[in-house]
C-alpha cells in the first residue's frame, strides 16, 4: 500500500557515514537532517531526530509534565502508537471522536470532553490530535480551545509531512509536534521520527532525555530517567537523501489520489475526505468510504476482491475506544469514528506505483463497484 521509495542520493550520505566511520548514533547526518527539517517546517522550528515517532510522542508527554494518573485527551481515530505512550507513563487516555470533514478530532467534542473532565476534578494535561492519512486536523479550532483552557497541544503529524493549513506546515502547528519516518511514510529513514517545537529549550531537553539523560560529567552520571531514543547517523543519511525528493513524493501521492477521485467521484455511495478551504493534504494514503446502503458493494466486498488479486488494501484505523486494551477508558463521541471504520478503505497509494499497477487496481474496483 505504501512501500519505501528511494530517490537516488540516499546512498551518497550513507556511504559518507561509512567512509568517515560515523556508524554510531548521532553525527553529521543527524545534524544535517534536523537542519533540513527545520528549514522545511519553518515557524522557527527546532528539531530533535529520534528513533521513532512513538518515541517522539512519549518524550513530548514527558516534557509536558504528564505523570501517572494524569489524563490526556487523545483522538480515537488513529493508530495505537498515538495512544500507547500515554499508558507508558501510567496516565489515562480520554478518547475524543472525529468530525466528518477531515475525519480528525472534533473540536466540538473536544470542548465537551474538557468541560466534563474539569467538572469531574481532572483537568487534562495535554491534547493529542492527529492528521489522519495526511489530512490536516482542524488545528485553528483545536488550538483556540486549548488556549482557552490553558492545556498544551501535542500534534501527531506522523502521517502529514508536506501537508499544511493556509501555508503553515503540519508538524509545526502546536506546542510540541511529532513526525514519523517509518518505512511506510511519505519519506523514510527506515525507522525514525522527530520531535519539533518552536521552543528551543524543549528540543534541547528532548535531545538530553533521548540520550539516556546523561549529565555533563567526566563519568556517567544521571539525575533524571533517560531513554535510548536518538536517531542513528546511518538512518539520518537516508533521511537527508529523502528530503531531496519530498516535494516529488507529495506530488505523486496527490496525483494517485486524483486518479482515484476521477475514477470514483459521482458513483453512488462513494465519498472521500475532501480538503477544506486553505487545507493541503499530502494524501499519504488515498482513502474512500463505501456506504453499504447506497453503493453497489460493501467495503469488505472490495477489500476481499483486491486481496484475491494480491493487491493490498486495509480498513481505516480501528478507533482506540473500540480496542480491547483501551475500551474501559473515557470516550466522548457521536459514532463518527465507528462509521468511518465500518465503511472506510485505504487503497494502494505508494509513490512508486506504476501506471500498470494502477490499471490493475482500477480493473478490480470497476469489477466490484460497477
Amino acid at each position: 500500500m505504501s512501500s519505501p521509495h528511494m530517490g537516488g542520493t540516499e546512498q551518497q550520505f550513507v556511504n559518507e557515514a561509512f567512509a568517515t566511520n560515523w556508524i554510531a548514533p548521532l553525527g553529521p547526518n543527524v545534524n544535517g537532517f534536523e537542519h533540513d527539517l527545520e528549514l522545511f517546517l519553518g515557524e522557527g522550528s527546532h528539531v530533535a531526530a529520534l528513533s521513532s515517532g512513538t518515541a517522539g510522542i512519549h518524550l513530548g508527554l514527558v516534557l509536558l509534565g504528564v505523570k501517572a494518573g494524569d489524563e490526556v485527551i487523545c483522538q480515537s481515530m488513529t493508530f495505537s502508537a498515538t495512544a500507547n505512550p500515554i499508558s507508558y507513563l501510567g496516565a489515562i487516555p480520554v478518547f475524543v471522536d472525529s468530525e466528518p470533514d477531515t475525519w480528525n478530532m472534533s473540536p466540538e467534542l473536544l470542548e465537551v470532553a474538557i468541560k466534563d473532565r474539569i467538572a469531574k476534578g481532572k483537568k487534562p494535561k495535554a491534547i493529542l490530535p492527529v492528521h489522519l492519512y495526511g489530512m490536516p486536523a482542524k488545528m485553528d479550532e483545536i488550538n483556540a480551545i486549548a488556549r482557552r483552557y490553558e492545556i498544551p497541544v501535542l500534534e501527531d503529524a506522523a502521517e502529514a509531512l508536506g501537508s499544511s493549513i493556509n501555508g503553515r506546515r503540519c508538524g509545526a502547528l502546536a506546542d510540541i509536534s511529532v513526525l514519523s519516518f517509518n518505512g511506510n511514510k511519505i519519506i523514510t529513514t527506515s525507522g525514525g521520527g522527530a520531535l519539533v517545537s518552536a521552543n528551543e529549550q524543549v528540543v534541547k531537553d528532548a535531545r538530553f532525555l533521548a540520550t539516556q539523560a546523561r549529565d555533563e560529567a567526566p563519568h556517567y552520571q544521571h539525575s533524571k530517567i533517560g531513554y535510548n531514543y536518538r536517531m542513528s547517523n546511518l538512518c539520518a543519511g537516508v533521511g537527508r537523501g529523502q528530503m531531496h525528493v519530498l516535494a516529488d513524493r507529495v506530488a505523486k501521492r496527490r496525483e494517485i489520489y486524483g486518479r482515484y477521485h476521477t475514477l470514483l467521484a459521482g458513483r453512488k455511495g462513494i465519498s472521500f475526505a475532501n480538503e477544506l478551504p486553505g487545507y493541503f493534504s499530502n494524501r499519504w494514503l488515498s482513502t474512500i468510504l463505501i456506504d453499504p446502503a447506497t453503493a453497489s458493494a460493501t467495503r469488505e466486498d472490495l477489500r476481499l476482491t483486491l486481496e484475491q488479486e494480491n493487491i493490498e488494501s486495509r480498513p481505516l484505523w480501528k478507533p482506540m475506544h473500540l480496542q480491547p486494551v483501551f475500551e474501559s477508558y473515557p470516550y466522548y463521541g457521536d459514532g463518527t469514528a465507528e462509521r468511518l471504520f465500518a465503511n472506510g478503505l485505504c487503497l494502494p497509494s505508494g509513490s512508486n506505483l506504476t501506471d500498470e499497477d494502477m490499471e490493475r487496481v482500477f480493473a478490480v474496483i470497476n469489477s466490484v463497484l460497477g
